[in-house]
């Protein structure tokens, strides 16, 4: 029997939530999207424990004209993460795991590499696995689709080899996330949908919170997700049937997000007290003892001198960010459903209007994102008549993707076609070594003559393809 969840019966009234003085500065912020022709946001301000102020902002379904309300449930991205890890240290209370547990524990399956990969090198994404959403977007395969979790985990397992030893640096990797979620159920016996709605969104009240697991279940007041329009006015719809959890997965609200914001101040689930609480904001060690700069799916930052705690979300049109100020008790959530949408800066401009008396004079330090690393070198502009184009031309295999790329020449141009995507240019940057779409190609030589080439994409790096 599918789950269809209801509209959360809010005993705070409405009313109360647009009685503060900042009212029209906050709402200015918001003020282009405020009509229903347009994707928006919904809004909500927390402090000392009480939702002060929750506002929707635009259409949640162009095709129907429905407004956004607080009460309207939006995917929340990598937000969903933070509700991962705390049911992993759920059972770590309950004696049925440890973070220093080797995952094959676990997944016996899953591939032994040069060090051992532990659950705290997945938490705070110094673990060195390849993201899967990378590695599917390399293969030509969309994240709007639906993925089979086996195809996916299928898909990590055939990586010969890490982005770097275990422990050595933090590089955001979905792949963790999504394997942690498996781990969750290997060790509570039961899907993470079931167990974080008994042990988390339930105690909580959270009524319409889910691990969205099944893209056929019906989401009373879903919100739908929008890119504008690369040519002319308007938006496109973005449809995802995309339903793995772990990375993402989550649906919520913001009437919801507060209930679980204000869990942070007077824990209530599990065995209750602080101390699990506590540990959601330790950040990872890496193998030199610096800082990983990621706790437990949670930043911690500063803001004009006061303390952060934050975590963005992203995938198709929604845009999520929960940003909480704990010294202060005070939170701002806002989830969006549009892809030009930036909640993480405009939660900021919320700041800056409500918490202005209370900041000291300190720049702010740039916040941990979940956004895609561009780490490819800056295009130069060099002499493509100086090298022989011919050289790269022909079809390239990768035994990890099990996909094959096609270079060829075209107007003058060494062209890069990608199976179910557009033809892209490739740039060359320096000897040997294009660029095309924000990645790099290192091509290999033997005996003078190209056999192949190594890919960095970001969250994947020394990725081979054999020249066939």
């Amino acid at each position: 029997m599918k789950n269809i969840f209801l509209p959360l019966l809010c005993s705070i009234s409405f009313l109360s939530f647009s009685q503060i003085k900042e009212s029209a500065q906050i709402d200015s912020i918001f003020a282009a999207w405020n009509q229903l022709d347009t994707p928006g946001a919904a809004l909500g301000i927390v402090k000392d424990g009480e939702l002060i102020y929750a506002k929707g902002y635009g259409s949640a379904d162009l095709e129907h004209d429905l407004p956004i309300t607080p009460s309207s449930v939006f995917y929340i991205g990598s937000v969903s993460k933070q509700f991962v890890t705390f049911c992993i240290l759920l059972l770590e209370e309950q004696g049925k795991l440890d973070l220093n547990d080797k995952i094959q524990k676990y997944l016996p399956d899953f591939p032994e590499y040069e060090a051992p990969l532990t659950i705290r090198h997945f938490i705070h994404h110094t673990s060195g696995v390849r993201d899967y959403l990378t590695l599917m977007d390399l293969k030509g395969r969309s994240y709007l689709d639906n993925l089979d979790v086996d195809e996916v985990y299928e898909l990590i397992k055939r990586q010969k080899e890490l982005n770097f030893t275990p422990g050595e640096k933090y590089l955001y990797s979905n792949s963790c996330y999504f394997m942690l979620a498996m781990i969750v159920e290997k060790v509570s016996h039961e899907p993470i949908r079931k167990f974080a709605h008994e042990h988390i969104f339930s105690p909580l009240g959270m009524q319409n919170t889910l691990f969205y697991d099944d893209n056929t279940d019906l989401i009373k007041n879903r919100v739908f997700s929008y890119q504008k329009k690369r040519e002319g006015e308007g938006f496109d719809n973005l449809i995802m049937r995309f339903d793995l959890v772990g990375s993402g997965g989550v649906y919520s609200s913001i009437e919801d997000l507060f209930l679980w914001d204000q869990n942070f101040y007077h824990n209530i689930l599990g065995k209750g007290g602080q101390a699990i609480i506590e540990k959601m904001h330790q950040e990872g060690v890496l193998n030199n003892g610096e800082s990983a700069g990621y706790a437990f799916a949670l930043n911690n930052g500063t803001y004009k001198g006061l303390r952060t705690v934050s975590h963005s979300g992203s995938l198709a049109g929604y845009r999520a960010q929960l940003l909480r100020f704990p010294d202060e008790k005070f939170s701002v959530i806002i989830l969006a459903n549009r892809d030009d949408a930036n909640p993480t800066g405009k939660s900021y401009q919320v700041v800056d209007i409500l918490l202005k008396d209370r900041f000291k004079e300190e720049p702010p330090q740039k916040e941990v994102s979940d956004k895609k690393e561009d780490e490819t070198a800056k295009e130069k502009d060099m002499d493509l008549a100086s090298v022989d184009v011919m050289d790269y031309v022909g079809n390239f295999y990768s035994e990890e993707l099990d996909v094959t790329y096609k270079l060829y020449m075209e107007d003058d141009l060494l062209k890069l076609k990608i199976p179910n995507n557009e033809p892209q240019a490739m740039k060359i940057n320096a000897p040997d070594t294009f660029i095309s779409n924000g990645n790099r190609y290192r091509f290999e030589r033997t005996d003078g003559k190209v056999v192949g080439f190594e890919l960095d994409a970001g969250r994947v790096t020394n990725l081979n393809f054999e020249k066939r």
